[in-house]
């Protein structure tokens, strides 16, 4: 009998195969209000500077350098959002925080340091050109790239578009998922439990991750345990969605007929990955209207669902989202603070993450079980472990860290 292990598939590849021939998907106009979270289609160009004039950094007096260390009358009085006039010679203008240097100044004197006279304002000597000062364009200049396409819409990214005047942009299309549970032991949460059933755990967990990565789940249905019924639910699923997810039903038991209805309606990629939690892993593909619909097939398990959807249905959406951002999870170097040996399969670890003042100590859980969904709750981090390692506390060790939104 072969070496069931030599039929394992590495992770890396599996990722290759899920990935190759994916495409951005089209942009849509969306206004910048409700753009949050989205992903750029197309690269914003800058069309104003910002600041668009020389302001003051901060509330004092605006004056020439070269007119320092003596009293100066105070020509005008600049407040933001008002226009400037010329500097009148040797006079200094009372100015506010974002108030627009007037023409011919070129420093501003912070008030504390101002002393203030019946016929002016007495100004210190050690004074320089260019103090105190915003330069326009300091932020953003006209014609440069202001966000490239592939960027996600954050905060700061929606108000650096605000500040441009922009309305509306050009983001790409949410990919669209059918969530599919297998078992006919699973019940939905709210409704009664009968003897030898479980509630469903992975749909609001999986739906939430995957809306978190960007895309929008448009489909959600719980396969029975038979294989028609399977069968038909998927074709359905494939014309609905970009992605068909499916928890469950990928193993070789006798009532796991996920594997083999996409066998029957698609193509299956790999199946069996050298990794823990999470070997019976189905990537593929079913045919639908418009071309393909990527498959992915994950292990009924909580925690190897949770750990496969941070390992391929990010990346996966993050392709069809053209965002570089997620196409892998961020590595943190970090010492353990565990101890651990691995066989022939890589593990990812649900761990915490201490940050000391030399290191970051990755803390793991003490149950890696994958039905234990307890172990990803308040998980920061997945230690990637690789195969055949004997990990001691305190040894170095990679992590991918799990970021929030």
């Amino acid at each position: 009998m072969a070496d069931a292990q030599a039929e394992l598939q590495d992770v890396e590849a599996a990722l290759e195969a899920l990935l190759a021939g994916v495409s951005p998907l089209a942009g849509e106009q969306l206004p910048a209000e409700h753009a949050a979270g989205r992903v750029l289609a197309e690269s914003v160009t800058a069309t104003r500077d910002v600041p668009p004039a020389d302001n003051s950094a901060m509330d004092g007096y605006a004056l020439r350098a070269a007119d320092a260390g003596t009293l100066l009358p105070i020509s005008q009085r600049v407040t933001a959002g008002s226009a400037a006039q010329p500097l009148a010679p040797r006079s200094c203008a009372r100015i506010f925080t974002g108030g627009e240097i007037p023409l011919g100044a070129d420093c501003v004197v912070m008030q504390e340091a101002v002393e203030l006279r019946e016929h002016g304002a007495l100004i210190p000597s050690d004074v320089s050109r260019g103090e105190n000062l915003r330069r326009r364009g300091r932020d953003v200049a006209v014609g440069s790239a202001l966000l490239p396409a592939g960027a996600r819409l954050g905060g700061a990214a929606l108000g650096h578009i605000a500040g441009q005047g922009i309305v509306s942009v050009s983001v790409r299309r949410r990919p669209r998922v059918a969530l599919l549970t297998t078992g006919d032991e699973l019940v939905e949460p709210g409704q009664p439990l009968a003897a030898g059933q479980i509630y469903n755990s992975n749909r609001p967990m999986l739906t939430r991750l995957l809306e978190r990565f960007g895309a929008e789940v448009v489909y959600t249905a719980t396969l029975p345990d038979d294989f028609a019924t399977t069968c038909r639910l998927l074709g359905e699923a494939a014309q609905r969605a970009d992605v068909v997810v499916s928890c469950g039903g990928v193993s070789v038991g006798e009532e796991d007929h996920v594997k083999a209805a996409l066998e029957r309606l698609g193509r299956l990629d790999l199946w069996r990955l050298a990794m823990r939690p999470g070997k019976p892993l189905a990537l593929g593909r079913l045919p639908h209207a418009d071309g393909e619909a990527r498959f992915v097939g994950l292990p009924g398990n909580p925690v190897s669902s949770f750990v496969g959807a941070w390992l391929y249905l990010r990346p996966l959406i993050g392709a069809l989202l053209g965002c570089g951002e997620l196409a892998a999870l961020p590595r943190l170097p970090a010492r353990a603070g565990f101890t651990t040996r691995t066989q022939a399969r890589r593990h990812f670890m649900r761990v915490t993450l201490e940050f000391g003042e030399a290191d970051i100590v990755a803390h793991a859980f003490a149950d890696q079980n994958s039905a234990v969904l307890s172990s990803c709750v308040a998980a920061e981090a997945l230690a990637d472990i690789p195969p055949h390692s004997d990990i001691h506390e305190g040894d170095r060790i990679g992590c991918l860290w799990l970021p929030e939104g």
